[in-house]
């Protein structure tokens, strides 16, 4: 997920991605526990986008309280 579409993302939807994406590393993280996880790549892809994801809500909570 590439930030410029995390940016256009409303608050809401923002908190949905995110426990979406939470999810999915449990899911991967399990998998790789389990010995079923083809591609380990992806564990990486998802931990990056929750970061994206967490960035923006940072950053919006600071220029809100500004």
């Amino acid at each position: 997920m590439k930030i410029q579409e995390v940016r256009e993302l409303s608050d809401k939807q923002l908190r949905e991605k995110e426990n979406e994406l939470k999810e999915e590393l449990f899911n991967l993280r399990f998998q790789l526990a389990t010995g079923q996880l083809e591609n380990h790549m992806r564990i990486k892809e998802v931990r990056r986008s929750i970061a994206r994801v967490k960035t923006i809500i940072n950053e919006r909570r600071q220029h809100a309280g500004s």
